[in-house]
């Protein structure tokens, strides 16, 4: 009896694994078809931060690039201690998608690694380029945490901050949602830091 008993168990538990796996890939799948809508690109490399934030590109990105964004990681959560906020602290919480720039020099001639996406709110801002902004980074899901930044071959430095600055969306999502609310996007104004 103890024998049935203890291989339903199993059977039950095998059942209950098959099906939270199912619901990450559909997760998984819906975040990965974002970044491709938002992008054009299709995002063929897997890895991980030496810290576990997994990292889907269209390049092999360098160790330098992965070890940036385990700094703008480092950061993020270092600031949000700070100001009292404890969910998604932990590097696995992150996706971060890293696809090809739409330009790698801003009007002022400074490198600056941009993806085009939509004006939609910021149409007729300042940002407005005729129907599209550029970004250098931008959120893609909330839960799962993930966004979207340019490739970047050099100024990782820039990367730590697009990574944080993203983050920053993320932790106020899950932390403070009248706060993220008021910061969700930057057509009335504001923008990074957001925290301090």
């Amino acid at each position: 009896m103890k024998k049935r008993s203890i291989l339903s168990l199993i059977f039950v538990s095998c059942l209950i694994i098959a099906g939270l796996s199912q619901i990450a890939d559909a997760q998984n799948a819906r975040v990965l078809s974002e970044a491709m809508r938002v992008t054009g690109d299709r995002f063929t490399v897997t890895t991980r931060t030496p810290r576990g934030a997994s990292v889907y590109a269209v390049n092999r990105p360098s160790a330098a690039v992965l070890n940036a964004i385990d700094q703008g990681l480092t950061d993020l959560f270092a600031v949000a201690r700070k100001n009292g906020y404890y969910k998604r602290l932990n590097y696995t919480d992150y996706s971060i998608f890293i696809g090809r720039a739409d330009r790698t020099v801003d009007s002022q001639g400074q490198y600056s690694p941009d993806i085009a996406v939509g004006a939609a709110q910021y149409a007729g801002s300042i940002y407005d380029q005729g129907g599209y902004i550029y970004a250098a980074g931008m959120v893609i899901s909330t839960d799962p945490c993930a966004f979207v930044i340019a490739e970047h071959t050099r100024d990782f430095g820039r990367i730590s901050n697009v990574v944080r600055y993203e983050g920053e969306h993320l932790v106020l999502y899950h932390n403070d949602r009248p706060r993220y609310l008021a910061t969700l996007d930057h057509s009335k104004g504001g923008g990074h830091p957001i925290l301090q």
